[in-house]
């Protein structure tokens, strides 16, 4: 049985609505539940690890909520995405498996048979501690396999047109239908166009591909102007009191008070939309930071010698992301994105101050993915470079977890375990660790190493990548593969501009490393059961 949520409230407030029915849990009386620890699980979209104010890596940047979030929990400065791609990557952090074993390869797979395309039947997280007498909500983008998400009564599963059972996301719908009631009449002024995923006006800026090509243009003739979602950046024209972000928020906050009226424990998680295309912030988070004021990255210019991704994401076509000037305006965008949703972060944690379970509660804060942001010319993700792979984590547990920061490499694939340990949840072994140990200091000062993976186009591109000390290795796993091998060292070239492993003539200290790197790399994967190890074994640098 399934709960549809029917909501009517004001643009400025939520009502609260009467705590939901619980199904298919086992039974605990409520004492032994209150012992229990909660999650708080927020996740953005394609947030860059640098992209935190508590970084500095962007001294402008204002994230205050989550800088005190890092502040009393420990912020990981190493943290890797399993695949820079939403749908693998999310699927990765719900049941900490590889993607090889998860089977979610790409983003198309969430709408297929999951029989078809053989999809794991572990369960996730969430699946298992609702098992476990936990209340659960999930707000926001989901964008996995319908098999995962029953323990959240707030999606609807339908037929899709390949008759495989999908989901509606309950808030995408909603959010729609509240957009509507809100602004009915929305449409386009003079020079404004209409966003295809908010069906909403915005005014384009000059990142745009459609940028002076406004509403005097025939629909017809815009229709066949070759466009998609992260072509489309500007100031998207509604009040921010009716942004995706502040909705988003706002059933995150209604939610976490539905748990406490539960008496159970609870697992609620909060998926936020941004900074993910399309760049489109309101007001007053457009135009927040001044684009005259944002920094040109140091790989712009990048010429990709001896590099797999000279081709990548149309970066030979789509050249404004390489533009000095014009790439300041995604930039502005973007963190004023990501301001907005530190805002919401930072309400969302008070109601959990106002409901007395701060203390009590593991609060997770990561993202899927990077974002490029012009560095080498490229926007977007699904590469190894660190804007695409390398994302924020915080963990903040005040019973359990004492501040600080971990160097240690992990991977998002590290979440399920370490959930399941802190919260006292068995479960069967999967992928990832926990990294209980690494926030508790009991490990030595090796710092160990991470692993990401692309591999749905096979053996035409970089299939996996490590990074260790300081070095980073990614390359296809077959031998047979034409994929340019990369070794860089990031202490000396942070921005990831030279290739040892490029030109006729490689130096022995170079191929030694790769060499180093690579048997780490089959020692992992062998031990996780890896069918790629047999190939990568018969790789070589020589």
């Amino acid at each position: 049985m399934k709960r549809t949520k029917i909501r009517s409230y004001c643009i400025a407030s939520i009502a609260l609505m009467s705590a939901a029915p619980f199904f298919g849990a086992n039974q605990k009386n409520n004492k032994e539940n209150a012992k229990k620890p909660n999650l708080l699980f927020i996740i953005t979209d394609q947030q860059r690890f640098d992209a935190l104010g508590i970084v500095g890596a962007f001294p402008f940047l204002r994230t205050p909520n989550l800088d005190r979030l890092a502040e009393r929990g420990v912020r990981f400065a190493n943290s890797y995405t399993t695949c820079a791609v939403s749908a693998p990557a999310r699927t990765s952090i719900l049941t900490g498996l590889l993607v090889e074993h998860h089977g979610m390869l790409k983003n198309e797979f969430v709408s297929e048979d999951p029989a078809k395309i053989g999809l794991t039947d572990k369960k996730s997280f969430d699946q298992i501690l609702v098992e476990n007498g936990y209340y659960s909500e999930y707000h926001g983008k989901y964008h996995t396999a319908s098999q995962w998400n029953s323990p959240y009564s707030e999606f609807i599963p339908k037929k899709n047109k390949k008759k495989a059972v999908s989901i509606i996301e309950d808030d995408q719908l909603t959010y729609s239908q509240f957009l509507n009631k809100y602004m009915p009449d929305a449409t386009p002024k003079e020079g404004e166009l209409v966003d295809d995923f908010f069906k909403m006006p915005y005014a384009p800026n000059p990142m745009d591909r459609r940028y002076g090509k406004g509403s005097e243009i025939p629909k017809e003739e815009l229709a066949k102007r070759k466009h998609a979602q992260p072509d489309n950046h500007g100031q998207l024209m509604i009040p921010d009191s009716l942004s995706i972000t502040s909705f988003q928020a706002k059933e995150t906050i209604a939610a976490l008070k539905r748990a406490k009226q539960s008496k159970k424990p609870f697992s609620i998680t909060c998926s936020f939309l941004f900074p993910h295309a399309p760049m489109l912030p309101t007001k007053p988070y457009y135009g927040m930071y001044p684009v005259s004021e944002m920094p040109v990255p140091f790989s712009i210019d990048d010429p990709h010698t001896y590099s797999p991704y000279k081709n990548q994401n149309g970066r030979n076509i789509l050249c404004e992301y390489a533009d000095k000037d014009k790439i300041k305006y995604m930039m502005s965008d973007y963190f004023g994105l990501i301001t907005e949703v530190d805002h919401w972060v930072g309400e969302i944690l008070k109601t959990l101050d106002e409901i007395g379970e701060t203390d009590n509660t593991m609060v997770i804060f990561t993202s899927d993915h990077g974002e490029m942001l012009g560095a080498h010319g490229m926007r977007e993700k699904n590469v190894f470079y660190e804007e695409s792979a390398r994302v924020p984590l915080i963990i903040a547990y005040p019973k359990q977890i004492k501040p600080a920061v971990v160097e240690r490499y992990v991977s998002s694939i590290d979440l399920f375990p370490t959930i399941m340990d802190y919260l006292g949840i068995s479960s069967d072994k999967r992928d990832g660790v926990s990294l209980r140990p690494a926030i508790e200091g009991k490990l030595d000062g090796n710092n160990g190493f991470v692993v990401t993976e692309w591999l749905y186009n096979g053996i035409t591109q970089p299939n996996y990548m490590i990074v260790k000390d300081g070095w980073k290795l990614y390359m296809s796993y077959s031998p047979k593969s034409n994929v340019i091998k990369v070794l860089h060292n990031l202490q000396k070239d942070p921005h990831e501009m030279v290739n040892l492993l490029g030109g006729k003539k490689v130096d022995a200290q170079s191929k030694a490393k790769a060499k180093e790197l690579t048997a780490d790399l089959i020692n992992w994967l062998s031990a996780r059961n890896s069918k790629n190890v047999e190939e990568l074994k018969q790789i070589s640098f020589d």
